[in-house]
């Protein structure tokens, strides 16, 4: 099973402003089917933008083989240099 790191819409706060999660899903499976888990959240409509990763988790799963999508990677990237 090939897993993907990816952002999912979760809440509409107003109109075309949505706050993001990171998740961890099946390749195949549609953009709003329920995540294998939860690995942070993402809030764009922030001013600056508003982000949470979980890098042992998403450690956890690119050990397993999964990929992340682009803007996850960027996220992570940000992530680990403020760490």
């Amino acid at each position: 099973m090939e897993v993907r790191i990816r952002l999912q819409k979760s809440d509409t706060k107003a109109k075309g402003r949505y706050n993001y999660r990171i998740v961890a899903v099946p390749k195949c499976t549609p953009r709003q089917a329920r995540a294998l888990e939860i690995l942070g959240y993402y809030d764009a409509a922030k001013k600056p933008a508003e982000y949470r990763v979980d890098v042992e988790k998403i450690d956890r799963w690119l050990a397993k083989g999964a990929q992340m999508s682009d803007t996850v990677r960027s996220l992570v990237k940000k992530s680990r240099k403020t760490a």
